[in-house]
């Protein structure tokens, strides 16, 4: 019953573990770390380089009362990534609990694909926590966020259902693009796939603003 609760994703799995967590002299393995969740307010600012390419990455708050502090700031990137949760599509808001958050993530979503400050900026989307997805699609319908959806109640085909939802609300689908990955952030070796694609796009968006591809 997380979704009743506001509970955190990470809740469970800090809970099985607190044995080894209370002990003394504890260190944090790899996944304790991945598992943390700091809320983002205002605008951070992270470098770091991959395959000799350095990287400018900001991250902003998702919550209603951080966005005016960001969208602004960022005409001219060479991408957005969005980060939207596939597992949230029976939760509500924190804000507002009368606010579905699969639909607030998808009007974010489209007030910021059709912005006049990125026009042309390709996204990136990461629909993330498929592996929570994965889990509660077999006990929750995805009726109960979409009414019209009356396909098979299964990962791959709510999934692109969702997928589809995001998709389908760029205006400008002849000078933008949407490169779409279904993400888990705490499988490594996931994100390092991801990762290498997004590397490739961005490397294609700085070559097509220098005339060269």
């Amino acid at each position: 019953r997380p979704a009743e609760y506001q509970l955190n994703d990470s809740a469970a799995y800090y809970l099985n573990q607190l044995d080894r967590i209370t002990a003394p002299g504890y260190l944090p393995n790899e996944q304790d770390v991945l598992r943390s969740r700091v809320k983002t307010t205002g605008i951070i600012e992270t470098k770091f380089s991959v395959k000799d390419l350095n990287f400018r990455m900001f991250d902003v708050g998702g919550q209603r009362s951080e966005r005016k502090k960001w969208i602004h700031c960022f005409e001219g990137v060479t991408c957005i990534i969005f980060c939207g949760a596939l597992s949230a599509y029976d939760m509500v808001l924190v804000e507002d609990d009368e606010v579905n958050r699969m639909h607030e993530s998808l009007h974010l979503f489209n007030s910021i694909c059709n912005h006049k400050f990125f026009a042309a900026t390709s996204i990136i989307l990461f629909l993330n926590k498929k592996d929570l997805f994965e889990e509660k699609i077999k006990k929750v319908h995805l009726s109960i966020c979409f009414p019209d959806y009356d396909g098979p109640n299964t990962f791959e085909d709510a999934g692109n259902y969702i997928k589809t939802q995001f998709l389908d609300l760029n205006m400008r689908k002849d000078v933008k693009e949407i490169y779409s990955h279904m993400t888990c952030a705490t499988d490594t070796q996931n994100v390092k796939f991801v990762f290498d694609a997004v590397t490739d796009v961005i490397i294609k968006e700085n070559l097509n603003d220098c005339g060269l591809f």
